[in-house]
């Protein structure tokens, strides 16, 4: 999964107060000169003894530099000898983004919900929750693997639109919720169709029948669809096979899904007149066999 939590470190001033300040800090290191980013390399030194306002400059000089490990010291360390600063809260904050883009999320997120424990109403609560769903968000699994991960990532992102649903972090968390959704009905069909080569037509019939009504609004709705015609059609429902065959019809007519469904029941001399027949574009198939279908859906 790619992350837009850079973009919005440096661009996000209207929804995460925490950002403008870090910019407004960090402004002296700015003007300093292009310099400084250009020694990419090189770690800056710290002095032995610093204040908090130093500590925390070094801090976002060295995120700007790619030293996240080294930003994330400086942060914690600015948090240990001054814990009442008003560098502090932002050091937590900061200190967990520099974990994420460690990619150690574990760590993120138990630095974020630190952070969220000790300010529950800070104006960066919305950031802080935004991040800590994308380290859930990162870690989601290939549709082979379990997918635990992908629902923590969609209860974590619902947790952002829940509590912020105003804020540009509820629209990019809207965004990746459509994309664990579709993942989540991959995952089921990727198990009905091995049930179904299986012949083990009940339990495929469960998993399709879950994608139409869990996630009508996922790219798999249309292939579910004809899957169950299938499915129903070797378990000789015959009127189940039609009117799934119908929905798919009106819903999807242009589909390649749609077209096996009709020549399915055409084969089989089920056909009735509320059927519309399908338009056949050149190069397209009428026909074809399991194995190759479920390698398409897949590729």
């Amino acid at each position: 999964m790619t992350s837009s939590t850079h973009r919005h470190f440096e661009a996000t001033v209207k929804d995460g107060g925490f950002i403008l300040r870090a910019a407004a800090v960090s402004g002296l290191l700015l003007l300093s000169g292009c310099s400084m980013f250009s020694r990419q390399h090189e770690k800056p030194a710290i002095p032995k003894t610093a204040d908090a306002e130093t500590l925390y400059n070094y801090g976002i000089d060295a995120l700007h530099s790619g030293h996240y490990e080294l930003a994330g010291g400086e942060f914690e360390l600015l948090q240990q000898n001054y814990p009442y600063s008003g560098f502090t809260g932002n050091a937590e904050l900061m200190e967990g983004y520099a974990y994420y883009l460690q990619g150690e999320y574990a760590l993120s997120v138990q630095q974020l919900e630190r952070y969220l424990q000790l300010h529950p109403t800070s104006p960066d609560a919305a950031y802080a929750f935004y991040l800590r769903a994308l380290c859930y968000y990162e870690q989601i699994a290939n549709v082979e693997r379990d997918q635990q991960g992908t629902v923590e990532a969609l209860d974590a992102l619902e947790e952002v639109i829940t509590r912020f649903p105003q804020t540009s972090y509820a629209r990019d968390a809207q965004l990746k919720i459509d994309l664990c959704r579709d993942h989540l009905a991959g995952k089921e069909m990727l198990v009905g169709r091995w049930y179904q080569q299986q012949r083990n037509y009940e339990a495929a019939m469960t998993r399709y029948q879950r994608v139409v009504q869990d996630y009508q609004t996922t790219n798999h709705v249309a292939e579910a669809l004809e899957r169950l015609v299938e499915v129903y059609l070797a378990l000789g429902l015959k009127d189940q096979a039609h009117q799934t065959a119908a929905v798919l019809g009106y819903n999807y007519p242009d589909s390649q899904w749609y077209r096996y469904a009709y020549n399915y029941l055409r084969d089989n001399k089920l056909l009735k007149g509320d059927l519309k027949k399908p338009v056949t574009r050149p190069g397209q198939q009428n026909h074809r066999g399991f194995f190759s279908r479920a390698w398409h859906s897949v590729f």
